[in-house]
């Protein structure tokens, strides 16, 4: 037994769990249901496209920004504590959110949201590591994401019930009586821990990576304002100077020798790939069956059920395979079968049978994505230093979202939506459909990349290396982490 740990199976145990999995799982209910509230929200509010954008996007930029400095202040400062911050935090600016009188107020809100968000993701599974026995973390880490994973999957019933029987503004509002539930249990069970060694920092660092998310998302975002190209020129320079601090500073939020390894490189390029293409095809397909197809808001959340259904019985095949056979071929097809369910899923238009249209797709794409998701993870993992594995899943992570940002940026302006034209079923089909093929494109290219830089076996670690004691936070699945 562990000096200061206790077992999952004592109420200590499971208390403690219990308290993680609420936090993480008033984050993942809220990101299943934003997009299916987009159009209501819009309509509402009166919000043009590059508002809702922002909407979601607001969110992805700090939490992107902020996540690695996030587990690195529960290290210093107690995970607790941290913890304890990041549900307040998150709580008030949800209730910002379900106040907010116009769209500006609700983007503003989001990114706080977001900032809370990188505060309480990274010390739930830090939590359980310095809590729960080393022999029964694995069962304990297993209880978290099954129950998280229950939280993405009825966020679309409740969030799709809210917003058609309620009002949008209850998906932000139910947060409160999780977080204060989410409170009490961490007050009660949860034992404050902090780093053996003392945890740091990089504020700069994470103040230049969110100035330079922002001003290019922005830029891809406002493309014809006047102020478009001032926010490249600032988002571009941030990026430099970003990269001059982590090169320099002592203990940096980045390392960027994690990148001299080809493998490490090129699974965050596929990465960056193939969660724009995901984040996309959501933000367009839930909006194309509210505005094109008529459906309402529950059915909207309902329609990709699907695709968390299969992951939730399928992604540990996935990831045994990849054992099996190695990542290289799980990395190539998976990405190319996601294309093909995406092109399928771009016929989507006035008419079409979600039985015949809609599903077969969708299971074709969730197929891909199973057979991609934890090979993916592994690889991340086997190519980086053991001493290194945290970190090295925290930029994967990070560069998910930022791949998530950047396509819901730029992709409408792309496509030529504009204004209010989400609310035009005849603009947004055909931009819709274009949005799709480029999807695939994507996604094509991802796998691509895959069979030419992924190895068919990741090396393994050298003999004597020290081990990494917290445990990788998981991937991003379609519905986790929004």
């Amino acid at each position: 037994m562990g000096s200061g740990t206790v077992a999952y199976s004592s109420a200590a145990g499971r208390g403690l769990v219990v308290a993680t999995t609420l936090g993480s799982g008033m984050v993942l209910l809220d990101g299943t249901v934003v997009n299916v509230a987009l159009r209501t929200v819009g309509s509402d509010l009166d919000a043009s496209l590059a508002q809702l954008q922002w909407i979601s996007n607001a969110y992805l930029l700090t939490l992107a920004s902020l996540i690695l400095i996030g587990g690195s202040l529960g290290d210093r400062l107690g995970r607790r504590r941290v913890f304890l911050v990041g549900v307040v935090w998150f709580a008030v600016a949800s209730a910002l959110c379900g106040l907010a009188p116009n769209a500006e107020t609700l983007i503003a809100a989001r990114a706080l949201q977001g900032v809370g968000g990188a505060l309480l993701a990274p010390g739930s599974l830090a939590i359980i590591e310095s809590g729960i026995d080393p022999e029964d973390r694995g069962r304990a880490i297993g209880a978290w994401t099954g129950m998280t994973s229950i939280a993405a999957a009825i966020g679309p019933f409740v969030g799709g019930a809210l917003v058609q029987y309620a009002d949008w503004r209850w998906i932000f509002w139910i947060n409160a009586p999780l977080a204060a539930v989410t409170i009490v249990v961490t007050m009660i069970f949860v034992p404050e821990s902090r780093s053996p060694q003392e945890g740091r920092y990089d504020a700069l660092g994470a103040g230049l990576a969110a100035l330079s998310l922002g001003g290019i998302t922005y830029w891809l975002i406002e493309f014809h304002s006047d102020l478009a190209l001032p926010a490249l020129a600032v988002g571009l320079m941030a990026a430099l100077a970003f990269v001059v601090v982590e090169r320099r500073t002592r203990h940096p939020m980045l390392p960027l020798g994690l990148f001299a390894s080809r493998t490490f490189s090129a699974a965050n390029a596929m990465t960056l790939l193939v969660y724009a293409a995901l984040g996309a095809v959501l933000f367009f397909l839930v909006i194309d069956v509210q505005t094109v197809l008529g459906y309402g808001a529950l059915q909207a959340g309902m329609a990709t059920l699907p695709i968390t259904v299969l992951m939730l019985l399928l992604a540990s095949r996935g990831g045994a395979l990849g054992t099996r056979i190695g990542p290289r071929i799980p990395m190539t097809v998976g990405p190319l079968v996601m294309a093909t369910g995406v092109a399928w899923l771009s016929f989507v238009d006035d008419g079409t049978s979600y039985w015949v249209g809609v599903l077969p797709p969708l299971c074709v794409f969730a197929l891909g994505l199973a057979l991609m998701v934890a090979p993916l993870t592994a690889t991340v993992l086997g190519a980086a230093p053991a001493d290194r594995a945290g970190v090295a899943s925290g930029v994967n992570n990070a560069v998910a979202r930022a791949g998530s940002l950047f396509a819901v940026a730029a992709l409408p302006v792309v496509v030529g939506l504009s204004g209010a034209e989400y609310d035009d079923a005849q603009a947004f089909s055909s931009a819709y459909q274009q949005a799709m093929w480029l999807c695939a494109g994507l996604l094509v290219t991802g796998g691509i990349v895959s069979w030419f830089t992924i190895p068919d076996q990741v090396p393994a670690k050298p003999a004597g290396a020290p081990p990494d004691r917290r445990p990788a936070p998981q991937l991003d699945c379609p519905h986790r982490g929004r």
